[in-house]
């Protein structure tokens, strides 16, 4: 999508604040014991309560409000009887949708007891996302998006999961452009302002693939490694982005 109006501004930060507080708040309330359906609830009652529905449920008929995936299952994973446990290291993705307008985030993070290496992986990505969004601008080519997310998973002694990309959004959960992960020398395409795009990084301990499984939505470590993902969507302007998922 590309921003046209006052008024797509205006409704997609709307949908982004509650697709953050979605997020905000099932991270809150995760407790061991718990299984992901019961969490995966808890982010469909709060979507409703302000008046934003899961754009996968209501489009593709995701079965669920919200993706939780939990260790080797790292995107898209279907919430049900899995108990979650001290220790495990959880995936929640919102995509939601509002006055016809979608807003998608991500946030990984591991439970009690703290696991130093986990968290590092998850507070590298986050921060390799963030080095990303504040090197975006009108006229930047797409292909810096991969060179920073490949350059920074090298330096943190990380992968890249290379068939996961960034992408456009704002009026479906999946746009054009597809931005990926990894560096296209001969990539010619520019950012613009008002262009809604995505930023989410994939960086793994050990894989470069994820592998859809038969319940054709999980995507699962082909290894024991672990891999973490941050999400946020925004709007390219002149100056710096606006980050619409952003508390």
């Amino acid at each position: 999508m590309t921003v046209t109006s006052i008024e797509d501004i205006v409704h997609l930060k709307e949908i982004g604040r509650i697709v953050a507080l979605t997020i905000q708040e099932m991270k809150k309330q995760t407790r061991v014991g718990m299984t992901t359906m019961e969490l995966d609830k808890i982010g469909g009652r709060i979507l409703a309560k302000h008046g934003a529905e899961s754009a996968p449920k209501k489009e593709l008929h995701f079965p669920g409000h919200t993706c939780i995936s939990v260790n080797q299952d790292i995107a898209h994973g279907i919430p049900g009887e899995r108990v979650i446990r001290a220790g495990d290291m959880i995936n929640i993705d919102v995509c939601a949708q509002k006055n016809g307008y979608v807003a998608d985030a991500g946030h990984s993070f591991v439970l009690a007891p703290s696991n130093p290496a986990l968290t590092r992986l998850c507070q590298y990505t986050y921060d390799t996302m963030m080095k990303v969004i504040n090197s975006l601008t009108h006229g930047v080519r797409l292909n810096e998006i991969g060179r920073i997310i490949q350059t920074e998973a090298s330096l943190g002694g990380y992968k890249v999961i290379k068939n996961l990309c960034s992408h456009g959004v704002g009026r479906a959960i999946h746009e054009a452009p597809n931005i990926l992960p990894v560096y296209r020398k001969n990539d010619p395409r520019i950012l613009k302002s008002g262009d809604v795009i995505t930023i989410e990084p994939f960086l793994s301990t050990s894989a470069e693939y994820v592998v859809e499984q038969p319940d054709g939505w999980t995507l699962r470590m082909p290894d024991h490694s672990f891999a973490a993902q941050h999400e946020h969507s925004l709007i390219i302007t002149k100056n710096k982005p606006i980050i619409l998922t952003a508390i």
